[in-house]
């Protein structure tokens, strides 16, 4: 059998031979029959057609009988308010391919998705005959109930996303309980009615990486099983009812980035012991009734970038560094707390009261003299303590010393192999495997988003643009985060192993305006993703080219971008010795508060250099490359200045360097202009509008800049920092101009990266 449908159904000849003899001699009803007859034909030749076609919608794979009355049995329980599962037929054909939010290997359910759906009802407990289940996604809607005991039978699943739903009762033990339940890395039941204990059980899933339990009823204390779960990265327990103390050995914790305690009952000190887990970027314990001073060994959390003790009855001194880098809404609330701002200042210590000569000493006073014996202790105890101290050192040494044996085994040709249970640094973070395919890995630098490579590859994703190296994705991830992810060119990157020595050099480069590499993929079969931070302002071309004409751009605006850009140019030449090789407004992104952060950066250093030849040959959006860049073939700083050059005329004129006005090219333009003496006319009409007699020395000033940088001989061009120099004085007349108004001050200068 081929897979389709053959249908044997007995209906009467078309033809009219046998209607012919009975109705001979009527023509009306001859008529009559004719209809009937083109009627009858014309509903055989539909239903074959949708017979074949629904044929071949279904791939032909058959859902198990166990899963099919599982998938049955939860339809049963829900209610489907939208329709959204009327594709899950009583015959369960097509279930693997056709069905809502299911998807299937080899006729068994590896994944349930119904988010948003608006799903009301309950949870089967029959889901626990899905046995290939991996991920059970139903967060989003207003399912009822308890969460379903039998997950805990499920041994293959990995992540269960819960939250947003108004489920009750309390977390079945029997999730951590089996033995078997060993592949679970995210468990996330947020924002439900959910009460009762954490359960201890939860301290044997051994591969749990993010825990999310927050805006629940949950009560009891912190459990010292979780303690266990050395692979956690993510804990939120806020908003619930837990009490007690949080226990010292949350120090094992070892992986933690984020740690949300907030809004609960925790009271006692803060443990001393969380100044341990270096990895910290986000703590967050406001809202208890914690006592005692701030732990002084929170000062050694160098990665944390979010904290809050807010509303809790803590003493003492804020400790400076804390006090310096956080804000005093992270310490309000602390009534007897001080030092954090300058409306909290500490009293200053009284002097001591020393006797008067007049009271004299105490007429008793006795020295007793030390024994043999107390000599013998504090002799013993200071060599114990040289000892120990000896102990210390040698073990430093020896570390330090497999430290540098390793650095050589990999400097002598050994592969740069990520530990799972690395904790995440600036150039190479955790290893994570993809759960679609086997042999994947993903490897975080630092940044705010924790994620899976699973969540990474399952992300809805869609194309931003394409270009020479690869193409551009903005992906959102399952908890609504979004991430751009670069897609890069089969066959024309370096092999694995240059690949990652030099992509760990790139996830180095931290400049405010650059866009910063967060995390690469190697796919099994030789994909490879570089993840960056999203955009949302989008690139430079686009704001610039459009906008709507209700859209203004003002001169301080388009100074403080060039400014920016200017920078991280400028950082990539000092500081990384490094050229760009394809600047345009297209590759010059923009954040929330339309800071430009350069994007692109360093991609040359991952292709080889056959590509790259031919790359940087044809590199640079028409209007913005070098004249020397095609015959040289050399990508140079000089020509990344004539290509900041050309961005600085777009942003004067208002015009895109890629459409050519009588056959000259935008810096051919402005020079035929400024020549003619009509320099008035290159600046945009936008401008020119505004005050032009407040802002001209400055636009004048800006343009003379920009004509330096696009000489057609490289030695005459300046360097980025002469640029920088420049535009910074210019930007200063400007700001220190009365009559520049609120823009002016409104654009300052950006703080140059240290």
């Amino acid at each position: 059998m081929d897979g389709r449908i053959q249908l044997r159904i007995p209906f009467p000849n078309c033809s009219t031979e046998f209607l012919h003899r009975h109705l001979e001699g009527n023509a009306g009803r001859k008529e009559k029959w004719k209809r009937a007859h083109l009627q009858l034909c014309v509903l055989l030749l539909l239903f074959f057609t949708f017979g074949l076609a629904s044929a071949k919608k279904w791939d032909g794979v058959v859902v198990t009988q166990a899963d099919f009355q599982a998938l049955k049995a939860l339809k049963h329980e829900f209610v489907d308010f939208r329709g959204v599962l009327n594709s899950w037929n009583d015959s369960g054909a097509g279930a693997c391919s056709g069905w809502a939010g299911i998807k299937c290997v080899n006729g068994q359910v590896i994944a349930i998705q119904l988010p948003w759906k608006g799903l009301g009802g309950r949870i089967s407990e029959k889901i626990g005959q899905l046995q290939a289940l991996r991920r059970l996604s139903l967060h989003d809607n207003v399912l009822l109930g308890p969460v379903p005991t039998s997950l805990g039978f499920l041994p293959h699943l990995r992540g269960v996303y819960l939250f947003n739903n108004r489920l009750a009762g309390s977390i079945p033990p029997s999730i951590a309980s089996l033995s078997n339940l060993t592949m679970l890395e995210e468990l996330n039941l947020s924002h439900n009615q959910i009460a009762g204990r954490i359960p201890d059980e939860l301290g044997s899933l051994a591969r749990l990486n993010s825990l999310d339990l927050s805006n629940n009823a949950i009560s009891g204390s912190f459990p010292e099983s979780l303690s266990k779960l050395s692979s956690l990265v993510t804990v939120n327990l806020k908003n619930n009812n837990l009490e007690s103390q949080i226990p010292e050995s949350i120090e094992k914790l070892g992986n933690l980035s984020v740690l949300d305690l907030s809004n609960n009952k925790f009271k006692g000190q803060i443990p001393d012991s969380i100044g341990n887990i270096t990895s910290i970027t986000s703590l967050h314990l406001s809202e208890n009734n914690l006592t005692g001073e701030i732990p002084i060994s929170l000062v050694n959390l160098q990665n944390l970038s979010s904290f809050d003790v807010s509303y809790n009855n803590l003493s003492g001194i804020v400790p400076s560094v804390l006090a310096r880098k956080f804000n005093s809404s992270s310490f309000v609330g602390n009534i007897q707390l001080c030092g954090y701002s300058s409306s909290t200042p500490c009293p200053s210590p009284e002097p001591e009261t020393r006797p008067s000569p007049s009271q004299g000493a105490p007429k008793h006073s006795r020295r007793r003299k030390l024994s043999t014996k107390d000599i013998i202790l504090i002799a013993a105890g200071a060599l114990l303590v040289v000892l120990l101290i000896l102990c210390c050192v040698l073990i430093c040494c020896l570390i330090r010393k497999k430290a540098a044996s390793k650095a050589k085994n990999r400097k002598s040709g050994g592969g740069l192999v990520t530990d799972r249970s690395a904790k995440p640094a600036a150039a190479v973070g955790r290893e994570d495997e993809s759960g679609a395919e086997i042999g994947g890995k993903l490897v975080h630098f630092d940044g705010p988003f924790v994620f899976t490579a699973d969540d990474l590859l399952s992300a809805t994703a869609e194309i931003m643009g394409k270009s020479t190296y690869g193409t551009a994705y903005k992906a959102t991830l399952e908890d609504n985060n979004q991430v751009a992810v670069k897609r890069l060119r089969e066959k024309i990157t370096k092999a694995q192993k240059e690949f990652e020595i030099e992509v760990a050099q790139l996830g180095k480069i931290r400049h405010p305006n650059i866009l910063a590499l967060r995390a690469y993929y190697l796919g099994p079969k030789g994909e490879k993703l570089l993840v960056y931070d999203f955009m949302p302002n989008g690139s430079l071309a686009s704001f610039l080219h459009a906008r709507g004409p209700e859209t203004s751009i003002p001169w301080p605006t388009r100074m403080s971008i060039a400014i920016g850009i200017t920078q991280g140019l400028c950082y990539l030449h000092t500081e990384e010795n490094m050229a760009h090789g394809n600047l345009a407004s297209s590759n010059i992104l923009l954040d929330e508060q339309k800071n430009p952060k350069i994007a692109d950066v360093g991609l040359s250093r991952l292709m080889t250099s056959a590509i790259n030849t031919d790359a940087i040959a044809t590199a640079g959006t028409i209007g913005y490359r070098a004249p020397e860049v095609s015959k040289l073939k050399n990508a140079s700083t000089k020509a990344d200045v004539f290509s900041l050059g050309v961005i600085i005329l777009e942003l004067l004129t208002g015009k895109s360097p890629s459409e050519a006005t009588d056959g000259l090219d935008l810096p051919q333009w402005v020079a035929s202009i400024v020549k003619e003496e009509w320099t008035n006319e290159v600046f945009d009409l936008e401008l020119m509008r505004d005050d032009a007699s407040n802002i001209g020395d400055e636009l004048l000033n800006t343009l003379k800049l920009a004509l330096h940088c696009v000489d057609p001989s490289p030695g005459a061009r300046p360097e980025s920092s002469q640029v920088l120099q420049k535009l910074l004085e210019i930007k200063t007349d400007l700001i220190n101009d009365p009559a520049s108004g609120d823009d002016g001050a409104a654009a300052a200068v950006p703080e140059k990266s240290e």
